[in-house]
C-alpha cells in the first residue's frame, strides 16, 4: 500500500510504502502531463535507487531526489 507524503507547487506527488521486508521504503513519484499522461519515477530508500524514470528530465530526477533526500529522515521512520 502507498500512502500520501508531500504535493510539490507544480503538482507533482510523492507517495510512500511501509517498512518492506528487505527495510527498504519504496518511493513512488507522479506528475500529470498533457502530453504523456504521467511522468513517473520510482526509488527506495535508504540507498536512493532509481528503479524507474519515465518522462522526468535528467535536471528533474536530480531536483526530484534532492526533495526525496531533505525529507528522507521522516520517511525512514516508518514503521510497519
Amino acid at each position: 500500500m502507498m500512502y500520501p507524503f508531500l504535493t510539490l507547487d507544480d503538482g507533482t506527488e510523492i507517495t510512500h510504502s511501509e517498512l518492506l521486508p528487505d527495510e527498504k521504503v519504496k518511493i513512488y513519484i507522479e506528475k500529470s502531463d498533457e502530453k504523456d499522461c504521467f511522468h513517473h519515477m520510482t526509488c527506495y530508500l535508504p540507498d536512493y535507487k532509481i528503479e524507474e524514470a519515465y518522462g522526468f528530465s535528467k535536471t528533474e530526477v536530480e531536483q526530484l531526489l534532492q526533495v526525496v533526500r531533505s525529507t528522507a529522515s521522516s520517511l525512514q521512520e516508518i514503521k510497519t
